[in-house]
């Protein structure tokens, strides 16, 4: 029977959007669920803030009365006003092994982009770079960082032959943190002297909040500002991951540099990884998920760098040292052995570079596909 592409409406079928990668997921031991109540706060209109710049509109596709797919078709309006572009953007991306079904996906979401003036789609991507993004090609043994996509080895290959083709790759990889500083960081004082610049001091994640949430963010913005297709986040946005970060985070994982001034011009953040906690509660916080996640903020031997940046003219001069090493100095604290890097594009050498001193494994591979329509 041919496959039948139905637009999500209505909070029934919404959840089921949400969903569907639970039945097709639940016998492997290396995907991790997203957070429910999240999934159904961003692709809510009312409750994401980048609503106020896009547009977008969900699909199921089901054969035989059967989900066996699901994709969101997105147009960021200030990114392709930025890059001079005509993009349709897909994402939350899941289906069977079925060729039929891919393209029946990727149809609805050509056609929904034509009729909005689009000539090419790209993904998996989310509204911003906040969102997940980037089809795992390599690495598919490790469990999954829960701030990052999974799927199975079969849609590369469906993708190909679908019709897309490789637009970019990001590469991630788990960094060994030692019992010993790196001989990098007896530079230290040097730089603070020279620079003035120094690690913030904070009593509290929210008074580290309070006092550099809103300019770390907007440094974000400008730091990332010329890597591929970014999209800057509005002050909305801002406050509303403020609010969940400062849930989460520790004072200890998330080193601000600042000037003389008390300007933040360079940031870490980082999260012991909650894969094993949120994959034991399915992705839902009660009635245990939120126990779970407390226990692993407070107990655990690997940590997730979620965000890495640093004013462009900052760079080369030394805050990543300072940030590196209180960022060390509280993993040896706390017990961290390990920490996995955030997806980094893999021609962005100066990022690629930051960590040489140190010990590194690659871990996953991830891509995002581009076809004309």
């Amino acid at each position: 029977m041919a496959v039948e592409i139905i637009k999500v409406e209505g909070r029934r079928l919404l959840r089921e959007f949400i969903t569907f990668p639970e039945k097709l997921y639940k016998d492997c031991p290396n995907w991790v669920p997203p957070l429910i109540l999240d999934e159904f706060d961003t692709l809510d209109r009312k409750k994401n803030a980048a609503f106020e710049f896009c547009d977008a509109d969900y699909f199921l596709a089901r054969r035989d009365g059967k989900t066996v797919g699901r994709i969101a078709a997105i147009i960021n309006h200030t990114a392709n006003k930025n890059w001079n572009g005509k993009t349709c953007r897909f994402g939350w991306m899941d289906f069977i092994e079925d060729l039929e079904v891919v393209e029946a996906l990727i149809g609805a979401v050509s056609e929904w982009g034509r009729e909005r003036g689009c000539d090419q789609i790209k993904g998996p991507w989310g509204f911003t770079d906040m969102d997940k993004e980037g089809l795992l090609v390599e690495g598919y043994e490790h469990l999954s960082p829960f701030t990052c996509l999974y799927n199975y080895p079969y849609y590369d290959r469906l993708m190909n032959e679908a019709g897309l083709v490789k637009d970019v790759d990001w590469t991630q990889k788990v960094v060994e943190i030692s019992r010993e500083l790196p001989p990098m960081f007896q530079y230290a004082p040097l730089v603070e002297k020279r620079y003035g610049i120094k690690v913030c001091k904070a009593r509290s994640m929210r008074e580290l909040g309070r006092r550099y949430g809103m300019s770390v963010f907007h440094m974000y913005n400008e730091t990332f500002a010329p890597l591929f297709q970014f999209s800057p986040l509005s002050d909305r946005q801002i406050k509303r991951y403020l609010q969940t970060y400062l849930t989460i985070l520790s004072k200890d994982f998330v080193p601000v540099v600042v000037d003389s001034e008390d300007k933040p011009v360079g940031f870490a953040f980082c999260v012991p990884t909650l894969s094993e906690a949120v994959k034991k509660s399915g992705g839902r916080l009660f009635p245990f998920g939120f126990i779970r996640i407390l226990r692993a903020l407070r107990k655990n031997d690997t940590l997730e760098a979620l965000m890495i940046g640093v004013l462009p003219e900052y760079q080369g001069k030394g805050a990543s040292v300072l940030m590196f090493k209180a960022l060390h100095e509280s993993c040896i604290k706390a017990g961290i052995t390990r920490m996995i890097l955030n997806p980094q594009l893999e021609d962005n050498f100066k990022v690629q570079s930051l960590f040489g001193e140190y010990r590194t494994e690659p871990f996953m591979r991830r891509r995002s596909y581009t076809k004309k329509i």
